[in-house]
């Protein structure tokens, strides 16, 4: 008996769940808000929070598919997964270093009222890194301390194909300036790589896709350059997540879940006086 006590207290020790849960959780305005979003009896969650109980592998995966993670990052340390979603904030008293001076200046420049734009998007382009493919990711525009910040998640795998998936998160602010939204992200898991996409505002009262263009780099060993059209689809403020996350991934030209409109308007890009252009 005093085995088994001891064998589950260290079980216990080692259980960072409810430390991660409460990270995830800090990205909403409450936790009643996260347990109606995801079906959940909150007096359940709770127990999960505290350290109680733990989630039948149903319930873990339905929390992992809702905030985006995978199951076995949510079993991280707390300190490798607070990088990993990138949830550490600022030291105090840094907000007079130069990056932050430099933000401030740019945001200034901007216009500061995204506030019609924020929400969740499908992000659609040719892939960088597989030729031929359309990736499909997932964005979170939401208004943070004044600025307007975005997330996107990518997860480099076929629809058809089962298995562990290269999986790439980038976080990054958005500006508007001259009719035109500014987007710089950084990818936040290897810090290897920033990539700019610069949008067409809606000119309608209601959001539907916008169009713009991407400058990165391949996430491939050669790291090679590349511009592409991208499409922006808004999903709305709140998503079923499990849902639009399971869309991701990567796409071929012809498959039927990809209609026509959008396939469209990712292929005319055009080449004039050796420029890359769009309307």
């Amino acid at each position: 008996m005093l085995v088994l006590r001891a064998l589950s207290l260290v079980l216990y020790m080692d259980n960072h769940l409810p430390a991660n849960l409460h990270q995830l959780c800090r990205h909403y305005r409450s936790i009643a808000e996260v347990c109606r979003q995801l079906g959940i009896n909150r007096a359940q969650f709770n127990k999960y929070l505290g350290g109680q109980s733990r989630p039948t592998p149903y319930n873990l995966k339905r929390i992992c598919d809702f905030f985006g993670v995978e199951e076995y990052e949510i079993e991280r340390p707390p300190a490798e997964f607070a990088h990993l979603i990138g949830s550490t904030r600022l030291r105090e008293g840094a907000d007079d270093t130069p990056m932050p001076r430099l933000l401030n200046h740019l945001q200034s420049l901007a216009s500061p009222d995204l506030s019609p734009y924020v929400g969740y998007y499908h992000e659609y382009y040719y892939s960088l890194s597989t030729p031929g493919q359309i990736l499909c990711g997932l964005v979170w525009l939401h208004e943070t301390e004044g600025s307007y910040r975005y997330v996107r998640f990518e997860r480099l795998r076929s629809r058809e194909r089962k298995g562990p998936s290269v999986r790439f998160r980038y976080q990054g602010i958005a500006l508007s300036l001259q009719n035109r939204l500014f987007l710089n992200d950084y990818e936040s898991l290897t810090c290897n790589e920033l990539s700019q996409t610069v949008l067409i505002p809606s000119s309608q009262s209601r959001i539907g896709r916008l169009n713009g263009m991407k400058l990165g780099v391949s996430a491939s060993d050669g790291r090679e350059i590349a511009c592409t059209r991208v499409i922006w689809e808004y999903l709305g403020p709140t998503i079923r997540k499990g849902e639009a996350y399971r869309k991701i991934g990567l796409y071929h030209t012809d498959d039927p879940a990809l209609d026509t409109d959008l396939r469209q308007r990712l292929m005319q890009t055009t080449i004039t006086d050796q420029l890359f252009r769009m309307g």
